[in-house]
């Protein structure tokens, strides 16, 4: 179980076996550690000492973002106890040959992935743009796998990611300003909201990792720097148009955020962030573009920390041309529901032979990936949209 808490001023209080969320004499919450995996806490939240060391206990991960979901920090759980998978995690940064296949796996499966959003907009939409930029990008497919460098590899998944963002906003029916991927500051709409659930997204593949008993750094798409979660991006990305991007797309087309849910953050303004009353929330299943598995005839921050998480296809905007915009509470509380949602949704995942949720197949996609590191898979198989 996953918990947000946003409530500004609040206070996280051990009583007994279980914590409370207060703010002065109210209490807003009650979370029962037995039960929690995950606590992601924006802004102005304060945690007792007491309250602290059982969150330690339970090894529960919990995450500190700034009031507007821009990642700061963690408590996590101790490393792994496994040395030795750690070991051959470093051991194979030196392998050449494992390092291509690991990165060419990876960026096949997000590109096949924004070629196959691309062509659910062109049928759905009606789009003449979208077709061709998804050949285009299925095009580049072929020489991934013919690529003999890292920097290659990285070159053909920046192209793709360039196609796929030209194409991406005819995907919504209402043009809500955005015209390319811009990380920061996020100067639309959309953008705001790519960037705030790609860091859900990331703090979930984090968790995933640390389940599956990996070290979050070493990975092999994206380079090594002090301080990257470098493993935890190349995993993140297939995900990105399967989670995220499809529920940009749902959460815009079915209404659920308009833009009086928006406002634009100049030097003078502010936001309160409060608690808002619970809302019910749109199925983002139903949206035919955005939606979360299958074909269209099947039944079935707001950014992310600056030197940690690197983003093909983005683009810096320039601060003295525009203000960044930001999400309203009430808007930012409907955005982790429905994300909460869409991560409950369940979808036939073929390695286990049976129906997963999203949530569970992040832990399963860990653990394949783990299967590889220790020899007992051959080669990493992302999740790939149908």
């Amino acid at each position: 179980m996953v918990v947000y808490i946003k409530t500004q001023g609040a206070r996280i209080i051990k009583e007994g076996r279980h914590l409370l969320v207060k703010k002065g004499d109210a209490t807003y919450n009650t979370l029962f550690t037995y039960k929690l995996s995950q606590i992601v806490i924006f802004g102005n939240v304060e945690i007792t000492h007491r309250a602290l060391a059982q969150l330690m206990h339970f090894e529960i991960d919990t995450v500190f973002l700034t009031q507007n979901g821009r990642y700061l920090g963690r408590i996590a759980s101790p490393e792994a106890r496994n040395v030795f998978l750690r070991k051959r995690q470093y051991e194979l940064l030196g392998d050449q040959d494992f390092g291509l296949r690991m990165a060419r796996a990876i960026v096949s499966g997000k590109l096949a992935n924004m070629a196959t959003i691309l062509m659910r907009i062109k049928r759905t939409r009606d789009d003449a743009l979208s077709g061709p930029k998804a050949h285009a990008i299925q095009d580049l497919l072929k020489p991934i796998q013919e690529a003999d460098n890292l920097n290659s590899i990285r070159g053909y998944e920046g192209r793709g990611s360039a196609i796929y963002f030209d194409a991406f906003p005819s995907g919504f029916i209402e043009n809500m300003g955005f015209v390319r991927r811009i990380r920061r500051p996020p100067t639309d709409p959309v953008n705001s909201i790519l960037s705030l659930l790609y860091t859900f997204l990331m703090n979930r593949v984090y968790a995933a990792v640390r389940v599956a008993g990996l070290d979050p750094y070493p990975g092999f798409l994206h380079t090594l720097d002090y301080g990257r979660y470098s493993l935890v991006l190349d995993l993140m990305e297939e995900f990105r148009t399967i989670i995220a991007d499809t529920l940009a797309l749902s959460l815009f087309n079915l209404k659920i955020l308009k833009k009086e849910d928006f406002y634009v953050e100049t030097p003078d303004s502010g936001e309160d962030f409060h608690q808002t009353r619970e809302e019910r929330i749109t199925d983002v299943t139903q949206d035919p573009i955005g939606r979360i598995s299958g074909t269209p005839d099947d039944s079935e921050c707001f950014d992310l920390p600056d030197q940690r998480m690197e983003e093909e296809g983005a683009q810096q905007a320039r601060p003295t041309v525009k203000y960044p915009v930001k999400l309203h509470a009430d808007g930012f509380q409907r955005v982790i529901e429905a994300f909460e949602k869409k991560l409950t949704t369940r979808f036939f995942y073929p390695p286990a032979d049976r129906q997963l949720t999203y949530a569970d197949t992040l832990i399963f996609q860990a653990e394949h990936f783990r299967k590889v590191i220790e020899g007992e898979a051959v080669v990493y198989q992302p999740v790939l949209l149908k």
